[in-house]
């Protein structure tokens, strides 16, 4: 993939842009065998790949320069606003609407916030592509004055974008590098997207964590639903699970499952997916994973946690050793943190493996792997 945004080195963002596809996959599936070779003779799965360009379904935009003339983009070591409204790696229903945004700006009189002034009202825009070419739209603002301008050009809006289908103001009134704020303002109908991920059909509302790459993530649903399936589990827990994607594809009759989740907004989009689908056998919680296992009764035969960068830390390595749970499945942004959370694990060893090229163009992967227990600790 070329790029004449990193070409001209106004962004970097894409640190392998310019390395041939098969080079980068390749390197990343070395790269995680390396790290999970210590932690059992796994049979590692052929990776899963992306398309090289276009797979982001979510473009999270900040906007700077003039009323009249917004960058959509990313700031400079400035904090000068750079136009990427181009991007290559961000899905083609999106690249087409940034103009359009853009645009909106100008005609609702949204002012750009501009960080080195600390002054301003409009901060990012952040665009969300569902498989089915809808979108969701959310405007991030310092106070609720943009509520009004952008509620006032939604006809407009819909007239140029008729694919929006959700469209949202965040209230972010601090000057610091936080990009949203605890408020969501919802100004159409819907406040939910949905997300259809091969059999199952996700709710996607704002402040919910969704994977970027709509492809890879259903085969990446796909083949953990494989596993456990293999594994034939009577319950299982999901946890960091987000919007439920998970939870919802390892549903089978007689297994319960139990998601849980800090984000509300994620439980909320969970719950109405499970309701949809007809799955009373799944359930929702909101709160920290690591106290919901910590403070349950029992435990169950199947685990399954997708935690952030950092990994699942100490104490809920420290709890799964100890435990009961015969299974785990591990899908990890960050091969590094899951190793250092396996070497906490020692019980457990890697059955399976498969890197899943969530994000091409960086050295960032997805890793997920089957683990069993090869010493009963019991409880």
């Amino acid at each position: 993939m070329d790029c004449s945004y990193f070409d001209a080195g106004v962004c970097r963002s894409c640190t392998l842009m310019g390395v041939p596809y098969a080079e980068q996959l390749e390197g990343k599936e070395r790269l995680a065998r390396e790290l999970l070779a210590p932690f059992g003779e796994a049979h590692w799965l052929p990776p899963v790949a992306s398309a090289e360009a276009g797979y982001r379904n979510k473009a999270k935009m900040v906007i700077s320069g003039t009323v009249d003339a917004p960058t959509v983009g990313i700031l400079d070591e400035a904090g000068r606003g750079v136009d990427l409204r181009e991007c290559g790696i961000c899905a083609p229903g999106i690249r087409a609407a940034l103009p359009v945004l853009a645009e909106f700006v100008s005609r609702q009189r949204l002012e750009p916030y501009r960080v080195p002034e600390r002054r301003g009202e409009l901060k990012f825009v952040l665009v969300t592509e569902s498989p089915d070419g809808e979108l969701m739209v959310r405007f991030v603002a310092r106070t609720e004055q943009t509520v009004a301008r952008v509620r006032a050009g939604l006809s407009w809006l819909h007239a140029e974008l008729p694919q929006v289908r959700v469209v949202t103001v965040n209230l972010q009134p601090e000057h610091k590098a936080v990009v949203e704020g605890d408020t969501d303002v919802a100004l159409t109908r819907e406040s939910a997207l949905p997300m259809r991920m091969g059999a199952v059909s996700l709710r996607l509302r704002p402040q919910s964590f969704f994977q970027t790459n709509t492809a890879v993530a259903t085969e990446l649903y796909a083949q953990v639903a494989a596993w456990v399936d293999d594994v034939a589990p009577a319950s299982v827990w999901d946890l960091y699970c987000g919007v439920g994607g998970f939870a919802l594809h390892v549903a089978a009759p007689g297994r319960r499952v139990v998601g849980v989740e800090t984000s509300r907004e994620a439980v909320r989009s969970a719950r109405a997916s499970a309701a949809a689908a007809g799955l009373p056998q799944v359930a929702f919680r909101a709160g920290d994973a690591t106290a919901f296992a910590l403070g349950a009764a029992a435990a169950p035969e199947l685990v399954i946690v997708n935690p952030p960068r950092r990994g699942i830390g100490a104490e809920l390595a420290g709890w799964l050793e100890e435990s009961s749970v015969q299974s785990v499945v591990y899908s990890s942004c960050n091969p590094k943190s899951l190793a250092h959370d396996l070497a906490r694990m020692p019980s457990y060893r890697i059955r399976a493996g498969r890197v899943l090229d969530m994000f091409p163009q960086t050295g960032h992967m997805e890793v997920a792997v089957l683990l069993e227990r090869a010493v009963d600790r019991g409880r």
